[in-house]
């Protein structure tokens, strides 16, 4: 009966121990708050296969959503986010900034863009190589982006503004077309890029402030 008792004794206070080192752990290991801007890169998980059917279903999900700097989801995106995040999800592991984005891949004129392929823009005056922006072409003029100036992922197409086909500089395709596939060649060695998780880092949340003012 004692060696009872004792045993339950020494089963509770194991239990407590336990659970006070979980504690302990989870609060040295909370993330860090969000913070304005964010350059913490977030490596999205991977939820399906590299398809042109789930870039169309991720970008829907993406559609609207805020467009905030520094951020790859999954509550707003800028622009080389957007895609670095997308592509992502499929477990094509793209560069997390557009410059380098238009590194990799196979280089497409505008007359070959297929679904999915990448666009990439910078300043109008066409002696400048500088990328500056990306989006994802849709077909038919269309293209899809994380816009600044209308604050939010939307759809634009060429017709429209055509200030888009002047500051056009390169496009680039990761999935073959038959999606068996993926061009994944560099021009030049990049620098590692270095992620993190949730676990360790703060996106952007809903019901945040929308930062207006992007970083120089």
């Amino acid at each position: 009966m004692l060696n009872s008792k004792r045993t339950r004794i020494i089963k509770s206070l194991f239990l407590t121990l336990i659970s006070l080192t979980g504690i302990a752990l989870l609060s040295g290991c909370a993330p860090k708050p969000y913070s304005y801007p964010n350059y913490d890169i977030i490596e999205p998980e991977v939820t399906c296969k590299p398809k042109r059917k789930n870039i169309d279903r991720l970008l829907k999900q993406c559609l609207d959503k805020p467009y905030v700097w520094a951020e790859e989801g999954p509550y707003a995106y800028d622009c080389s986010g957007l895609t670095y995040n997308i592509y992502g999800q499929m477990g094509v592991k793209l560069p997390r900034v557009a410059w380098q984005q238009a590194k990799v891949g196979k280089y497409i004129p505008y007359n070959g863009l297929k679904y999915g392929d990448l666009i990439f823009f910078g300043p109008a005056n066409k002696q400048s190589r500088r990328i500056t922006h990306v989006g994802i072409y849709l077909g038919n003029g269309w293209f899809a982006h994380a816009s600044s100036e209308n604050r939010k992922v939307t759809y634009t197409n060429f017709n429209d503004e055509p200030i888009y086909l002047q500051r056009m500089k390169t496009c680039r395709r990761y999935l073959s077309e038959d999606e068996r596939q993926l061009y994944m060649n560099c021009e030049e060695k990049l620098k590692k890029m270095e992620t993190t998780s949730t676990w360790h880092t703060t996106p952007w949340q809903p019901g945040m402030r929308v930062p207006t003012k992007i970083p120089h």
